[in-house]
């Protein structure tokens, strides 16, 4: 076996990833496939944590939402955010991982209040642990919510699983001639307005040293080869 690059990894997703083609809600195929690369890289020994967005539901409801306040807009979304991490939570399961699903906002009765040192231990127990409810506070996105928890937990990287290979310098999805950065900045990101992780989320792990890659989550075993030290997707450091 490989040696192991990362021994503790924040793997951040959108909730727009989970849709696969439908126009909102989740692709249980596709939420599979994700449970199963995080199982792959979870047997190697690595301790994962999850962050989730809430898009794919939020969608549903972000037209009735636009002329509410944001703070109650805000917590929709964070609500949002926990139905996709007992969805993830329920996959991983069935697929023999243990879990613990961990919230901001209070909720007993379907997840533990989120505490730092509760979620360390649950790592070191060998558990995936799930964080919902962002960071629990309006105004801040899961992304900026991801590399909290990761500073927190003292993760060494935040991996950030996308549907295009790593970070360009133009969409690729858009312009077929659009050229992948191996490596780059977190400075640079910021001065090409690069959209890897809002501006918060990219400021507290530049401040923290704390490295993001970017990658596609759709390409099986990318997860698995990215832990293991190959080069896969995008560093920004």
């Amino acid at each position: 076996m490989s040696e192991l690059r990362y021994k503790r990894i924040m793997l951040k997703l959108s909730g727009e990833s989970l849709m696969g083609d439908k126009n909102y809600g989740i692709d249980q195929t596709v939420l599979a496939q994700f449970a199963g690369e995080v199982k792959a890289v979870h047997h190697l020994g690595v301790q994962v944590g999850v962050v989730i967005g809430g898009g794919n539901i939020f969608r549903g409801v972000s037209k009735g939402a636009e002329k509410m306040d944001r703070v109650q807009a805000d917590h929709m979304g964070m609500l949002a955010t926990v139905i996709n991490a007992l969805a993830f939570q329920d996959a991983l399961e069935q697929q023999g991982v243990y879990t613990r699903l961990l919230t901001a906002i209070k909720m007993e009765q379907i997840a533990e209040p989120f505490i730092r040192r509760r979620a360390i231990r649950h790592l070191e127990k060998g558990r995936v642990v799930i964080f919902g409810a962002g960071t629990g506070n309006p105004y801040f996105t899961t992304d900026t919510a991801a590399a909290l928890r990761a500073i927190e937990i003292e993760a060494d990287v935040i991996i950030k699983g996308t549907r295009v290979d790593g970070v360009y310098d133009d969409d690729p999805e858009k312009n077929p001639k659009a050229t992948m950065f191996p490596s780059i900045t977190y400075l640079d990101v910021l001065k090409k307005n690069l959209r890897v992780m809002d501006l918060t989320a990219i400021t507290l792990c530049q401040e923290n040293t704390l490295p993001i890659v970017v990658f596609n989550m759709n390409t099986a075993g990318n997860l698995k080869r990215l832990a293991q030290g190959e080069q896969v997707g995008t560093i920004v450091k």
